[in-house]
């Protein structure tokens, strides 16, 4: 080859890869361009009114505004992160991202549910959604303080609620004609506490419904026999003082006010509709309620839970008591046509903000239905909007989950 040939070889080459370097740098820029980020806000004044997180800071939300034909909808969604219930749990949660706007990422992914493609989020995407910064542990739910000395915690839930609430209203949230309360995890155990007042704090002029996405934690026992969520929310309720703002109808019907921290006894009076998103095997309450380390002090649990297939036949035998506990507190709902149901048996833990377990080609199924589309058809009232999964391991949709 002559040195001509060869430098005009070379060229070809190198422009060969300039061109693939394009194209990856293109594709990668696409990529980029399908992630939606969206900024924190910090809530102006909330600190005049007492609303601040476990360390004194602001509370936030993120707000991605709508458009079009979806710019008077509005979709709320809880963030969620698990509960402090005593002192020393606050107080070390007061130092970290679930207990101090400073400590968060300023920037949020909204995916899933919040998502703002149309072909991946068909309901929703193009109405205001807003994710609410979770920062008291207490499920939005408390007021109340603890002093050590000179420090302070601040459980100041239902107060973040109001501030964030009150400012919304200013943005356009007063003129709302479509409303989803949501929320995942904590979050989604935060919709049944707001769910009415939201209603009612729009005067009835918008269509308010609620969904609570992995956030039905059971009055359950654990395999030993004993029950250590109830102690659990009784010592959170009365440390964060959560018990005022709880159901009222739930109140006057038991002699334990904690119990309305559960939703399966507040849900009974509630009167707007609500959707129940939750897998009968929800990976959480597996490992901490009905599975907790307490019950298992020899880790004979220890390789099923980090791998359901990896479960003896008597330990599915014992998970089916879970998947019993859910359906029977869900029992009294079934066939109320105001509540939707998605009880899948994937070993999963909050499925509206991901976007492989919300709407995807893979993503897991009922009657060949996704969830984004059995929650679209019970808020737009399309027709039936309640599905149960038989026991695991039937469900081969589930391939896409990861135990948490």
């Amino acid at each position: 080859m002559d040195r001509r040939r060869l430098w005009t070889w070379a060229a070809a080459v190198v422009a060969v890869i300039a061109a693939a370097a394009v194209a990856a740098a293109a594709a990668a820029a696409a990529g980029q361009e399908k992630r939606l980020l969206v900024g924190m806000t910090l809530v102006p004044g909330a600190a005049s009114t007492g609303a601040v997180c476990l360390d004194g800071s602001p509370p936030a939300y993120h707000l991605h505004r709508g458009s079009g034909a979806g710019a008077r909808g509005w979709l709320l969604q809880f963030e969620g992160g698990g509960w402090c219930n005593d002192a020393p749990s606050c107080t070390q949660r007061a130092g970290t991202r679930r207990g101090s706007t400073r400590l968060m990422s300023k920037l949020e992914v909204f995916s899933g549910v919040l998502g703002n493609d149309p072909a991946r989020n068909p309901d929703f995407y193009n109405w205001n959604r807003v994710k609410l910064r979770y920062c008291d542990g207490g499920s939005f739910a408390g007021d109340s303080e603890f002093r050590n000395g000179s420090s302070v915690i601040y459980m100041r839930g239902q107060r973040i609620w109001d501030a964030i609430i009150a400012d919304l209203l200013t943005k356009g949230l007063a003129k709302a004609d479509k409303v989803l309360l949501s929320g995942c995890s904590a979050g989604g155990l935060a919709t049944f506490f707001h769910c009415d007042d939201l209603g009612e704090l729009l005067g009835g002029a918008a269509t308010v419904k609620c969904m609570s996405d992995a956030g039905f934690f059971l009055d359950v026992d654990d395999i030993s026999g004993n029950n250590s969520i109830r102690p659990f929310f009784s010592s959170l309720v009365a440390l964060q003082g959560a018990e005022k703002n709880l159901n009222k109808g739930c109140l006057n019907s038991t002699l334990d006010p904690y119990l309305c921290f559960f939703p399966q006894y507040a849900l009974q009076n509630i009167e707007t509709p609500y959707f129940i998103l939750n897998s009968a095997y929800d990976a959480y309450q597996f490992h901490h309620i009905f599975v907790p380390p307490s019950s298992d002090p020899r880790g004979h649990w220890s390789r099923c839970k980090a791998d359901p297939s990896a479960c003896s036949t008597s330990q599915i035998a014992t998970l089916q008591g879970l998947r019993s506990a859910m359906l029977t507190a869900l029992k009294p709902f079934e066939g109320e046509p105001e509540v939707g149901m998605f009880i899948n048996s994937c070993f999963a833990h909050c499925q509206s903000e991901l976007q492989d377990t919300w709407f995807a080609p893979n993503s897991p199924t009922l009657d060949n239905e996704t969830i984004a589309e059995l929650v679209g058809d019970w808020y737009f009232e399309r027709g039936a909007a309640q599905e149960i999964d038989c026991a695991y391991p039937c469900d081969s949709t589930c391939h896409n989950i990861i135990p948490i």
